[in-house]
């Protein structure tokens, strides 16, 4: 990517989902003590705002490029049942130096759920999944 290439201020992206049985908070213990609610996750919900962020800067990718999620400062403010929709949209907001910065949201039929700031980066996948590699073992 050309380093003068950026999304337009304000530019938006959606994501919507329907929250099943594996978005929940519920679903994600690893230990029997580990005890959550029967709502949507936060997690999911971060993911949910990573990919409307990440659908703002897919214009801008060229060949062997992705964005990355390298940043998360998000409030979820109310739960959401299973079947619900969810909806997160993310606005880019400008850039700070290499970084894509976004106010995400979310919301459901009954309104917002969560709202933040994401920062995602364009990085080759390439190199990305060397750097990965060199991690393991």
């Amino acid at each position: 990517m050309s380093p003068e290439k950026e999304p337009e201020v304000n530019a938006t992206a959606t994501a919507e989902w329907i929250v099943g049985p594996a978005d929940l908070a519920s679903a994600l213990p690893i230990e029997t003590e580990d005890e959550f609610p029967p709502v949507f996750a936060t997690a999911r919900m971060i993911g949910l705002m990573e990919i409307a962020a990440a659908r703002v800067l897919q214009p801008l990718l060229g060949p062997g490029e992705l964005s990355v999620g390298v940043t998360v400062d998000v409030s979820h403010t109310a739960p959401t049942p299973v079947g619900a929709q969810v909806t997160a949209t993310a606005r880019y907001a400008g850039r700070e130096e290499k970084l894509f910065l976004f106010e995400v949201s979310v919301s459901d039929p009954a309104g917002e759920v969560g709202r933040g700031w994401h920062k995602r980066a364009i990085v080759s996948n390439e190199r990305l999944q060397s750097g990965a590699a060199r991690r393991v073992g």
